[in-house]
């Protein structure tokens, strides 16, 4: 029986962008929504406490990597990922058809589904739609993606179109074999930068009536205005009362710009990788965190920032925890990073209820370029 449905609050009267509210077995997710990605089942230096605290709603796993490691055995011998990981809210588990492509050693992709080398240790495996779906099951995701055949660019046609009849065929199986239980399953529409083939695999996703839509094969090496211009295609080809989950995106312009269009749902592992290597994002632009003049610097990382590493530590701290190698020091850059997605989508949510989605963009847009790329 399923047990989880969108709701559609409010719409900008002057843009696509909207808010809602998506119910869970985990609890309710209000979008739009920034997720966390936590890979291996950790987003990476943070435990869920310090998630949970920085008001993360939700978030991504996946199953690839946990099929691999630690396998499905343990997870399943520990009752599922939640407990295994000690998450209680919802997760997104991605299928892995993207790093199945990207970071097995050896593929073989024939219509039945994937042959492929772990990365690891080059140990063979198979993985169908069906197999997938069984993975997810075993995890006990509240979000599921079906395993879809994600292209790089550039891409030929002939091929994205290949890839993109083969993600349709996918989806249809992973619905044939989805439990009937709490556990959604989004169809992920892929096409590559060809309008015609991204309309043709919408169209026909939305013909299956799953429980909600994701955009996927972005953010694989093409330029930034191709991804707005795949996303203003492909949402208003998307139902309404629907979630949008815009695959991998990322940046902060980026997901008001997708915002903007109408997208729900982003996940990115910009946060935390940016906050490993002493970049942090603040909301006059980029900051890079070792540069010299930060060496005496005792101001907050972020002034308009309450996050637990502005409201505690300088600028010339966090500079010398970097400098020499203390793990503190990407803890901290990371922790305030996601804060700081998170609560740029509380602003978003809150500006859009209040019909200024617009001129809050223009606002943020305007200090946040005034430095970009360090400062």
């Amino acid at each position: 029986m399923q047990t989880s449905s969108f709701y559609l609050i409010h719409q900008d009267t002057k843009s696509k962008a909207r808010t809602g509210s998506l119910k869970t077995a985990h609890g309710v997710i209000n979008t739009p929504c920034f997720m966390p990605v936590g890979t291996q089942g950790t987003v990476k230096a943070l435990s869920p406490k310090e998630l949970n605290d920085a008001g993360a709603q939700i978030m991504l796993s996946n199953a690839y990597h946990l099929f691999l490691r630690p396998g499905m055995e343990i997870i399943k011998k520990a009752g599922g990922l939640h407990k295994l990981i000690s998450w209680e809210k919802p997760i997104l588990t991605d299928s892995g058809g993207y790093q199945i492509f990207s970071l097995a050693l050896l593929r073989k992709v024939r219509d039945n589904g994937v042959e492929f080398q772990s990365h690891i240790d080059g140990t063979k495996h198979v993985l169908t739609p069906e197999a997938v779906v069984q993975v997810q099951e075993d995890l006990g995701s509240d979000i599921m993606m079906p395993l879809d055949e994600c292209v790089h660019y550039p891409c030929s046609k002939d091929h994205a179109q290949t890839a993109m009849k083969r993600t349709l065929d996918w989806a249809v199986r992973s619905k044939k074999v989805k439990p009937d239980n709490h556990q959604l399953l989004f169809g992920i529409v892929q096409g590559a930068t060809y309008d015609d083939l991204r309309k043709e695999c919408a169209e026909r996703l939305v013909e299956m009536d799953l429980d909600g839509y994701a955009i996927g094969g972005v953010s694989v090496g093409e330029p930034r205005n191709l991804i707005y211009t795949i996303v203003s295609l492909v949402s208003p080809l998307l139902p309404e009362e629907k979630p949008r989950y815009l695959m991998g995106v990322g940046l902060p312009e980026d997901i008001i710009e997708a915002v903007e269009q109408g997208a729900d749902m982003f996940d990115c592992v910009v946060p935390t990788r940016y906050g490993r290597n002493g970049t942090a994002f603040t909301s006059q632009g980029k900051c890079t965190i070792r540069n010299a003049p930060y060496a005496d610097d005792f101001s907050a990382l972020d002034p308009a920032c309450s996050c637990y590493c502005c409201k505690n530590f300088s600028r010339a701290y966090l500079r010398h925890l970097f400098n020499v190698e203390e793990i503190l020091g990407l803890r901290l850059v990371s922790l305030h990073n996601i804060h700081f997605f998170l609560q740029l989508m509380r602003s978003i949510r809150e500006a859009i209820a209040a019909d200024r989605f617009l001129e809050f963009k223009k606002e943020f847009l305007l200090n946040y370029n005034k430095v970009t790329g360090g400062y």
